[in-house]
């Protein structure tokens, strides 16, 4: 009973957030969230830096990934400080990864990519589950195993990917085609329904010259079948399915990845096939690999209220907090906008 109401309460927030995010979110003014003054140039007036809902809705999406992980693994029997050192691990690695593959693939330094950071998450995340087991797991008496901790990662990552989505709206990144140089099917099925972005500040208008045109409304395609991914393979992780779990919500969204930027306009790094495409698809052979090899599942039932328990603990919310703050200040902070500001009395009201 208790998985039926979690799993249904957790689409009509979906929904609910989804509806918010793909109707307001490619207006003009939902790209900058606060400016801050950082040097005065000139008597009155000071250059300003911005933050950005990309970096606040991002930070949304990096906490309930988290949160995800933490009920998944607190359902398996895994305690809370195994989970928040295994994601504070991966994270160390992956946050840095984002921009670090973005320099490599498209040579530029002020940009991310989820997609490069997802491909070193998917890489390490075995040998780092290792690592910990034979460090931090000994010690502490908190063996992870592999496969649970794979398919609770993969269904985190699938949630939070899909929620992140609506960051990439209020940039005006990662965009679709025109709908006007789109195939006559992803016409009639887009026409009406397309994204169309204001503001020449977002990326679709400086980077890709689409201001007011319509395009294939790519990341909510992506944030819903993403989430769809997540659902399923959470219910199949609840009814101790684990490696069919991690299968599912890899390949699904892996392989989604890869197909997806034949749909974008977005530049991707050159070539016909993009390095994230390849990267996409060397994930999933990659994630089979690990199924093969390791060990089978847990037996025993996923314990849901066990899980959602977890999360009532001040440490685990103030680990959750400091997440959401380190993120939104890392990718919210933007390096490609700029701020003139200035400041004034209003008299009548001395």
């Amino acid at each position: 009973m208790i998985v039926t109401v979690t799993l249904l309460s957790t689409v009509i927030l979906l929904i609910l957030y989804f509806w918010w995010g793909f109707t307001v979110l490619p207006g003009e003014k939902w790209q900058i969230v606060a400016s801050a003054p950082l040097s005065k140039i000139e008597y009155g007036k000071w250059k300003g830096i911005n933050f950005t809902w990309y970096g606040l809705l991002t930070a949304n999406a990096y906490l309930v990934a988290v949160a995800v992980l933490l009920v998944l693994l607190g359902a398996v029997g895994i305690p809370p400080l195994g989970t928040a050192i295994l994601a504070a691990a991966i994270l160390c690695c992956c946050v840095p990864a984002s921009r670090l593959v973005a320099r490599i693939v498209e040579k530029k330094k002020h940009t991310f990519t989820v997609g490069g950071a997802v491909f070193v998450g998917i890489l390490i995340t075995p040998p780092v589950i290792a690592l910990i087991n034979s460090t931090a797991g000994e010690i502490l008496a908190f063996p992870i195993p592999i496969i649970p901790a794979c398919a609770a990662i993969s269904i985190a990552y699938a949630f939070g990917e899909g929620l992140g989505r609506m960051a990439c709206i209020s940039f005006g990144c990662c965009y679709g085609k025109p709908l006007a140089e789109s195939s006559g099917l992803l016409r009639r099925l887009f026409a009406g329904r397309g994204f169309i972005f204001f503001g020449s500040t977002k990326k679709i208008a400086y980077a890709g010259g689409l201001e007011a045109t319509e395009v294939i409304p790519i990341q909510a395609i992506t944030a819903v079948f993403y989430a769809i991914c997540g659902l399923a393979a959470t219910a199949l992780f609840l009814s101790s399915h684990h490696t069919g779990a991690f299968l599912l919500a890899t390949i699904a969204t892996q392989g989604w990845r890869s197909f997806s930027e034949t749909m974008r306009a977005d530049y991707r790094g050159e070539g016909r096939i993009s390095a994230y495409q390849i990267m996409g698809l060397i994930g999933i052979a990659y994630a089979v690999a690990v199924a093969y090899f390791a060990t089978p599942d847990l037996s025993g039932q996923p314990d849901l209220a066990a899980g959602l328990n977890s999360l009532w603990n001040p440490a685990l919310l103030l680990f959750l907090q400091g997440i959401w703050l380190v993120i939104f200040f890392y990718t919210g902070r933007s390096t490609v906008t700029g701020a003139t500001l200035s400041f004034h009395v209003h008299h009548d009201r001395i």
